[in-house]
């Protein structure tokens, strides 16, 4: 799958978004990537699960561990192309937690999964969870890399798009400037 196969798959399901938004890390954006609308389809979720899969197959990862809620389908439809277990964390009193009776073994080799990285900072904290459950995490993975710097993990790391999208801090965001409502169009809420 190409870069501009991903981008039409996208720009066809209504994913990719011009606005003025509030990204789950807290930055503000003018553009915004809407995973869920790509993988409501189940042979576009299938087809980016088996490109995932085709790009860390070589980990030989036993699991694949998922941020909720935006991970979930995503690392549901990897492990499936891989013929492994698929987990996920949820957020429980503010932190990413294994629940639901999940369990990650100590000779698990664990694959975190998620839709889109801006910061890395949900991938991080699931790699963290990953870890203190005895799992040996042997890469990360995701649709799409939209950091505006290369992401640092100290794991492989593979995303099958990478596209820089402008970000702001909210309190430097030239669309709060011009006063332009802003949006918070994913799942987890967001301090302000």
């Amino acid at each position: 799958m190409t870069r501009d196969d991903l981008l039409d798959l996208f720009r066809k399901s209504g994913a990719l978004l011009d606005g003025h938004f509030r990204l789950t890390s807290g930055l503000h954006s003018s553009g915004y990537l809407q995973c869920a609308l790509v993988l409501q389809h189940p042979p576009h979720a299938d087809a980016l699960g088996a490109a995932i899969a085709d790009l860390v197959r070589d980990l030989r990862p036993s699991v694949v561990l998922s941020p909720a809620l935006g991970g979930i389908v995503i690392g549901h439809e990897v492990a499936r192309a891989l013929g492994v277990r698929a987990i996920f964390v949820e957020r429980h009193d503010g932190a990413l937690t294994l629940r639901r009776g999940f369990i990650v073994a100590d000779n698990d080799r664990v694959l975190v999964v998620e839709d889109v990285l801006t910061t890395g900072g949900s991938t991080k904290e699931t790699i963290q969870v990953a870890r203190a459950a005895g799992g040996q995490v042997v890469g990360a993975a995701a649709i799409v890399d939209r950091a505006p710097t290369p992401l640092r993990f100290d794991v492989p790391f593979s995303a099958l798009l990478q596209m820089q999208l402008p970000t702001y801090e909210p309190d430097q965001c030239p669309l709060c400037a011009q006063g332009l409502p802003v949006v918070k169009p994913g799942s987890r809420p967001v301090a302000t």
